[in-house]
């Protein structure tokens, strides 16, 4: 019962899928609890270094805040980013899931606009409360991140070009066949998206789920799955790299993002 509503509650986040008719096995819905504890510490770690401090965080060369363990997006009133804004349809789902978050993560906007003026409210009650609030919770920060996987199968098979449908609904099974494979779907959805937004390209080409998927070489289903899934990801954050505008400077992230995909292909 908890599975099905988790993958509704997706559903309703990420409407965009309402129009696919039939949403392919959800994945991770057989997640052991102590499987879904180590993916979130996982993710943790990998987008904050486990600790308390980078759950909330101004990442250098970012015009927002990254919040959680997931690094939600939040922009700033009047920025409009290519990335899909997250944090609000975290906050949409917590609340849904009875909690309470603190006063200032529900408001629409970022209440910072500058990393100047995020950096100097650091130790301040706003942002202490939401870092305690966020470490309290990451179980719930765990669930949307799952949820958000979930509900992407079927919105990229609405998305992809007819003739690559099949190819990329095989691969998503063969990695979803074992937890390492599980871990790897859930995560990437969260850090890099679904590759189904026009504004996450670069020169017209994309680096999410779906172009991961699409540009897997054909390997047996399993811990094989997971492993090219990984060498895909670091190829697709490689192109989009060299697409990049130089001005944003992304090459300094590729070594960061290559050794996080590199755990994709490591038993859970």
């Amino acid at each position: 019962m908890q599975a099905v509503r988790l993958l509704s509650l997706g559903f309703l986040i990420l409407s965009s899928c309402a129009s696919v008719n039939q949403a392919p096995a959800a994945v991770g819905a057989d997640l052991s609890a102590s499987q879904k504890a180590a993916i979130g510490r996982k993710i943790w770690q990998n987008e904050c270094a486990g600790s308390v401090a980078g759950l909330t965080t101004w990442n250098a060369g970012e015009e927002f805040p990254s919040l959680g363990i997931g690094h939600f997006i939040w922009y700033p009133a009047g920025f409009n980013g290519r990335f899909n804004e997250t944090w609000p349809q975290f906050i949409a789902f917590a609340k849904q899931q009875g909690a309470t978050p603190p006063p200032v993560a529900l408001e629409r906007h970022s209440p910072w606009r500058t990393k100047a003026e995020f950096q100097k409210d650091f130790d301040g009650p706003r942002l202490s409360s939401l870092r305690k609030w966020l470490a309290a919770n990451v179980t719930l920060q765990t669930d949307f991140i799952i949820a958000r996987s979930r509900a992407a199968l079927p919105k990229i098979l609405a998305a992809a070009p007819a003739g690559e449908r099949a190819k990329i609904e095989a691969n998503y099974h063969k990695v979803a066949t074992t937890p390492q494979g599980t871990y790897a779907l859930i995560d990437y959805v969260n850090f890099k998206g679904d590759g189904t937004l026009a504004s996450e390209k670069y020169q017209g080409m994309g680096w999410g789920l779906m172009q991961v998927l699409g540009n897997m070489k054909d390997v047996p289903a399993g811990p094989a799955a997971a492993a090219e899934f990984a060498a895909s990801a670091k190829r697709m954050l490689s192109r989009r790299i060299a697409n990049s505008p130089p001005e944003r400077g992304e090459k300094r992230w590729e070594q960061g993002w290559h050794n996080r995909c590199a755990t994709y292909g490591r038993p859970l």
